[in-house]
């Protein structure tokens, strides 16, 4: 769904300086602001002692966050509110470690103008060894685990055996998969670099004898065969269609009779304006790939139908983003 149309000047000064509120927030998590304050209450000069930042500069920091309602600001001290102290303090188990991720992302959405000209990415991809890489696939993995069991649920596994999940980063979606299906394994298929990190969570859920990696690159890995689900998710929004299509075409081959290809991303419309979270999704996909985009429905679809599979069909979970599932016909 879009929003309704801007009423006027107002509505466009709130849009352009949006980004002042967020900024404030992710530097706050950035220098661990949260964490350093929990519930004690710290006068701004012992808060910016402890994270080594300047006093003046950080008692600012604080003075907007409280302006925000993060935190609470009594007699000089500062606090975090509720929400912050479960959300934001490090030590908190529901802490949205993710955020470090949304910062990186923050960075490359300054190059937009840039980016528009061009048609494409202009900042270079970070080293494959960097935290960037670890804040990225921590992001996943918590947006993933938050919803996965529904996703199973939702794709109906029943007699399902072996799963590839192509580009599955730290594993959540194969570890709810098996969950979900006693007798199934799995095979994680990323980069040589994000393997040691989805054996890492998978072992942290006692699921190594059931779910494997294969260290590859997705675009010309050998998939193998005898697979009844092959599960792609966040994945189509990183290549162009053309790849797309090659991709679906190929992990089509790797199924058994009967068996599945589900594509997880956000389903645009036709018209490509709503719903509005893929209209923005498309500009960060332009912002940080080559090549990267949402997609359409129909378009998903073609790419199944042309490889071959029927029965296609769209699921709309929980989430923002959508299944479409294509089956590959008995023999």
């Amino acid at each position: 769904m879009s929003r309704p149309e801007i009423g006027g000047e107002r509505d466009i000064q709130e849009i352009a300086k949006a980004f002042q509120e967020s900024r404030v927030l992710l530097s706050a998590f950035e220098l661990g602001v949260f964490t350093a304050l929990g519930l004690e209450g710290l006068g701004s000069e012992e808060a910016a002692e402890r994270l080594g930042a300047d006093p003046r500069g950080l008692d600012r920091l604080l003075n907007a966050l409280a302006a925000l309602g993060l935190v609470r600001k009594d007699g000089g001290l500062f606090r975090n509110t509720e929400a912050a102290e479960t959300f934001l303090n490090a030590k908190s188990p529901r802490y949205l470690s993710g955020l470090a991720h949304t910062a990186n992302v923050y960075k490359s959405w300054a190059t937009l103008t840039d980016a528009v000209r061009r048609g494409g990415r202009v900042t270079e991809r970070p080293s494959a060894d960097s935290a960037d890489t670890r804040s990225f696939i921590e992001a996943m993995h918590r947006r993933a685990k938050d919803d996965a069991d529904a996703l199973a649920a939702l794709l109906d596994l029943s007699g399902v055996r072996r799963v590839l999940d192509l580009g599955g980063g730290s594993g959540a979606y194969s570890m709810a998969f098996c969950r979900a299906e006693p007798g199934l394994t799995a095979v994680v298929l990323d980069l040589p670099h994000v393997t040691p990190l989805t054996r890492r969570y998978v072992a942290a859920e006692g699921l190594s004898e059931r779910i494997g990696t294969q260290d590859g690159d997705y675009h010309d890995a050998d998939f193998g065969q005898g697979y009844d689900l092959v599960f792609l998710s966040a994945i189509a929004h990183i290549n162009s269609a053309a790849e797309n299509k090659r991709l679906v075409a190929r992990a089509a081959r790797a199924l058994n009779p009967g068996g599945r290809v589900a594509v997880q991303d956000f389903i645009m419309d036709d018209d490509r304006t709503t719903p509005l979270h893929g209209a923005l999704f498309a500009l960060n996909m332009l912002v940080n790939t080559e090549r990267g985009d949402t997609y359409t429905e129909s378009e998903v679809r073609d790419w199944m139908e042309d490889a071959g599979l029927t029965d296609v069909l769209r699921l709309d979970g929980r989430d923002k983003a959508s299944l479409v599932v294509g089956r590959l016909a008995e023999r």
